[in-house]
This record gives C-alpha cells, structure tokens and sequence, in this order.
C-alpha cells in the first residue's frame, strides 16, 4: 500500500546539467565524499573541524541528548583567530579579504593583516568600555566594513553579537535588545539606500528610550550629517579605536561557548533567538563554502546578500574569512543607481563565484537580458542560488544569461536554524537540475515524511525533517528551551522539523515547495504555492509570480496568484485566461488561479524575500500588519486595489 503524500507532488522537470568534464576534475569535491561521511559520520565533522586552529584540541566529538547537541566540547578556540590570524601568520596578510563598494560609489580594499588591526582595536575599545566575555552586543548597520569588523571585534572578545538587520523599525531593535538584554549598540549616523539617507541612528535612539540594558551606543560616520549624540551613552566609532593597539589577544572560548544570536522574524510570535556557537558552526561553514563553492586561491567570490541575515553571516563573513577568501561586499541596491549596477560589480572585481536570491534572479529577468549585456561576465565560473526555491525558468534564465551557459549552478537550502548548508548539488559531482535542491551534503542525514512522520516512498511530497545532529545546528532559542523543544522537535519524534514542504524525486533528489504554511487547501488537494509560481513563470510572458490561498466557501481555499510581467507590460483578461489556462494543462486543472492580478510588483523586504503573509492579508481583504520591513510599502496599497478589482470581476 502506497504511503500517503502530505503534500502533492505536481511537477516533474526533465533537465539534466551534468558537471563539465573540466570543472569535474578540479573539483575540491570528488565522488567519494559521501561514502566516506556515510562510512563514520563523526570521524567525517571530526576531520573538518581538525582544519581549523584549536587553543585546546578536541577529544570528543558529539554528545547527543535530543534535542540538545553538543559538538566537540572539550576543546577551545576562537573564531577570529580562525578568520584572521591564522591567515597572516601563514603569510597571506597582504590579500584583500573585502572589496567593499558603497552605493554613492566610494571604494575599499581592506587586507586580512588590515582586517585584523581594525578588528583588534575595536576589540580592545569594546573592553574598555567594560564589555566582558558572555555580554551581548547588538549591532544595527548598513553593509559597510565596520559591520564585520564589529562582528569580529565581539568574538575576539567572548561577547556575542546579535546583528539586527538595517531595514527593521525602532520596535524590531527593541524587541531583540530586550530579549537578550545586550550591553552595547554598534550603529551608523546613517545609511544609504537608493541615493536616500536612512536614519539609523534616529532609528537607535528611539529605539534606546525602551532599552534599559543599553549602556553604550558606538555610532560610525557615514554619511555626514548632524545626529543627536547623548553624553555618556553616545560615542563616536572613531574616539572607540583612537589610541588603541592593533592588538588583541583572542579570549579562549570553549566550542560550545555562544559565537552569536540571530533572531527570526516576529510575523506571527515574538522573535526566536537562535543560538549558534563556536567550533561546530564554524567547522560546518568552513566546509561548506570550500566545498559548494569549489573556493580556489584565486576565486573572487561575492556573497550578494544582505549580513543581516543568516546567509551574510555563513557565507560573508565566518565562511569566506575562515577559508582565507577575498570577498566583494556591496552597500546599496541592484537598481542604483541603473539596473546594471551588479553586473558592472562584477565586471569591475572580476568576480568568479555569485551567490544570490531567486528574488533577485526574477527581478532581473523582469528587466531584461540589456543590463547583463553591457558587461563582460566572463569572469564567472560558478552560480549559487539561496533564500527560497528558485523555479526551473529562472534557473536556466541564471545559467543561460549570467553564467552564459558554461556555469555550474548550486541552488542551496538550508536556515537560520541549521547554521550551514544542508542540501545543495556540489558542483563537481552532481548532475543538476533546474529548480532542484538535488541532495543532502555528506554529513547530513534528511527524509521527507508525511502527517503521520513515515517516510514519503520517491516521487511523492510532504515534510522535510533532518534525522541527525549536525555540528552547525542551532543550540536552541535563547532563554526558552521549550519553545525549542516545541517548534522543532514535538511534531515528529527524533525528527527536526525544518517547516519547508518537499518532494523527493524517483532519483532521490529534493525539490522544495515552499513554507509548510504557504501549503494551499483546494477541494482537499494539498497544493504547494511554490509549484503554482514556477508553473506561472514557465510562461514567456510572466517574470515573476506569488501565490497564496485565499479562503473560499466552496473549495476551502481557491488560488490567488500575483503575477508581474516581463519588461514591464500590462496585463489584460485576455492574458490572464491563457495564465490560468497555461497552469492547468502543466499542473491539472484543479490548480487554476481563480484570481489573478498583474502588478509591476510584489512586495518584498529589503533583503528581497517576497511577503506572502501581506500578499494574504490583501487577498482576504484585512488589515495590513507591519509594513516597515518593505523595500517600497507604497506597492501594497496599490495591490490592495487590484486586488479588489480582480474579486469584483472573479464574483
């Protein structure tokens, strides 16, 4: 008997993308890794943590008492011994660690022998102003170099830091400050955003009226212009570093000893603070950047995301520095100040290895293939895709017009909660397909189960899990293990539930469906909104599409899609019919948008994620929630009347 899907598995790409013969036999990766991870897991992460530098090795490797791992405890390290030091003792102080480009055009090029001094004197700042081993600091900055910099500067120290992205409000600051009751707050006078200021630290200051904790605010210039600066609280980055020593002997940490903070989006609840810590998490980053992005001496590798976020911190900053790589780190938007400001960055540092967002990826086919075309790419030798599922045009419109053809793509998963990459092609070794994930690295161990936890037989959908401690894995939500214990281990028993639908398919490869809640009810088929949007973006015309349910009185939920088209066009009734149409034959006909709205564009925050939880709000008709995450709010108003529109036409 035929083991229930959780979710339906609708699509089924063909595509096949081999490695080329060439990067194949370069490849950091070679076939047999898994072998050897599946042989003796522990000796495996053992082996990769053993690359780093230890103050005191390791005899053990995990402690397993589920949920709680504990990955190499008895040994001690420090994190940016490990980025930095290493690296200049072994003679390599004169590589450029970043490449920074702000959005008005200003340049750096910082070393690593540079990097550490700044990071040093920052160091010996913080203690200065009395920050010890175990404070919390929070850090709320643009992407400029001060803000590894802090990053790095609190973990030379022992002092944690919680990084708050820019584009969150006063109240988000609050919130986080407050959970974790931080000492300090890094920030800038103010940030750029579109050739607009941003006032970061009227944001802090507002924020600082409601955080009690808060005994110093370290403001950097960056832009110029007056802020209020309080006596006593208030000062200057540039008064922190005057006279300090370039410096700093690293605090021995024990590697289970917190390295930072980073909490998740309060949408629904308050904020989680996920914990991650020292020697696990760095050997799992370590790794997987060598590894997923066949890093080479030579590569100039650009992380476009945003630090704030998980991926900056993996993949821009304790990665990429750990693995002694030179990085590119840009301050504004791809649209500033014309649509080809990324491909000129490329041009520009030669980049070799791009990892980005599906988003970003959709936002630039929208704009067509003129942009890319100005610049020579030829630089590029690797893609990476990262934040969402990316469908199967949008990959090929990546690999075909960025990475003309000759580049491998490795389309990642993974979260703030598992640290690391989890599932990702490496880029030696596996055949890839357009939209797939394919498989997890050696190391980790996933299934796809349904309702009742039992594992989905191959071509079928439900729930990821991961069913082994990794040593990159979150240690828990600060200050309530049992909201730990709640939200990822009580549905499914010695399963982690990571809340992101998926299908395996007949050759074991993982395709992801999006959120568990953006899973659609319709007439009792469980549908996957991440399935209804490829199919959408399969057609010619559409550059972008997002699907959410909306409640119906005969089907449950009837699909409602918001569609953005290629070049900017208009849409008409005539198109939408053929979009309904055009879904229905490639998905079956119970999958049809009963709304359909054209818009030139969806909602999304600042790091570029579409807001489907707003896109709801606007389809059932409700009161928007919180807006100030939004890269343009003025987008929603404008949906809300179309959408009105479409429902009226629809009824």
């Amino acid at each position: 008997m035929k083991t229930a899907e959780a979710i339906e598995a609708l699509s089924n790409e063909q595509r096949r993308f081999p490695p080329p013969p060439e990067f194949a036999a370069q490849a950091n990766a070679q076939p047999g890794i898994y072998e050897e991870a599946e042989r003796d897991v522990e000796s495996f992460w053992a082996g990769w943590a053993r690359k780093l530098e230890w103050i005191k090795p390791f005899t053990r490797v995990l402690e397993w008492n589920e949920p709680f791992a504990k990955w190499f405890a008895d040994g001690q390290l420090n994190a940016t011994a490990n980025c930095l030091d290493r690296h200049v003792k072994a003679g390599l102080g004169n590589r450029v660690a970043y490449n920074w480009e702000g959005e008005p055009g200003d340049r750096r090029t910082i070393t690593y022998q540079q990097l550490l001094e700044e990071v040093c004197r920052l160091a010996n700042g913080l203690r200065a102003l009395g920050v010890r081993k175990g404070d919390r600091v929070a850090i709320y900055m643009p992407m400029i170099p001060e803000l590894p910099i802090a990053m790095l500067a609190c973990a030379r120290i022992g002092a944690p830091h919680s990084v708050i992205f820019g584009g969150f409000s006063p109240d988000s600051i609050v919130d986080r400050v407050n959970d974790s009751e931080c000492v300090a707050l890094i920030t800038t006078d103010q940030g750029w955003r579109r050739g607009n200021k941003i006032p970061l630290k009227d944001n802090c200051d507002a924020a600082m009226a409601s955080t009690p904790s808060i005994k110093h605010c370290i403001v950097v210039k960056r832009v110029g212009d007056p802020v209020e600066m309080r006596e006593g609280r208030d000062l200057w980055w540039d008064d922190v570093v005057k006279g300090q020593s370039a410096q700093c002997e690293p605090e021995p940490m024990n590697a289970e000893d917190l390295l930072y903070l980073l909490y998740t989006s309060g949408t629904t609840a308050k904020p989680k603070g996920i914990k991650h810590t020292t020697g696990g998490y760095l050997t799992e980053v370590t790794m997987t950047h060598k590894l997923v992005f066949d890093l080479k001496n030579d590569d100039v590798y650009w992380c476009a995301a945003d630090i704030g976020w998980v991926t900056g911190h993996s993949y821009i900053v304790y990665g990429p520095l750990c693995n002694g790589a030179t990085s590119v780190i840009y301050e504004g938007t791809p649209d500033f100040p014309e649509r080809d400001r990324l491909w000129s960055i490329v041009e520009r540092y030669k980049v070799s290895i791009l990892y980005t967002a599906p988003t970003a990826i959709r936002t630039f086919m929208r704009w067509g293939t003129e942009y890319p075309e100005r610049h020579d790419l030829s630089s590029l030798r690797l893609l990476g895709s990262v934040g969402e599922p990316i469908n199967p045009e949008a990959w090929m419109w990546y690999r075909q017009h960025i990475g003309g053809g000759r580049c491998p793509i490795v389309d990642t998963w993974w979260q703030t909660e598992t640290g690391a990459i989890m599932i990702s092609p490496l880029p030696g070794v596996t055949t890839t397909l357009p939209g797939s994930a394919t498989r997890p690295l050696p190391g980790t161990f996933a299934d796809v189960v349904n309702d009742q936890g039992e594992s989905v037989p191959p071509g079928g959908g439900g729930y990821l899990v991961l069913t082994r401690p990794w040593p990159g894995m979150l240690r828990g939500i600060w200050g309530d293990d049992q909201r730990y214990r709640d939200t990822y281990w009580s549905r499914f028993p010695h399963k982690y539930l990571a809340g992101d639908g998926c299908r395996r398919d007949l050759d074991g490869n993982y395709w992801f469906m999006g959120r568990i809640d953006d899973v659609m009810n319709v007439s009792g088929h469980r549908i996957s909104t991440t399935e209804v949007e490829s199919a959408l973006v399969e057609h010619p015309q559409v550059a972008e599409a997002a699907v959410v349910g909306r409640l119906d009185e005969l089907t449950g939920q009837a699909i409602c899609a918001f569609v953005c088209l290629r070049g900017g066009a208009a849409g008409s009734n005539v198109l939408a019919d053929e979009l309904r149409a055009h879904v229905g034959a490639r998905l079956g006909k119970f999958t049809t948008p009963k709304y359909l709205t054209f818009t030139h564009e969806l909602p999304k925050t600042r790091s570029g994620k579409i807001m489907r939880r707003l896109l709801r709000d606007i389809a059932e008709g409700r009161i928007l929630g919180d807006t100030t995450t939004l890269a343009d709010s003025a987008v929603v108003h404008e949906l809300q009347e179309r959408a009105k529109l479409e429902a009226t036409k629809e009824e």
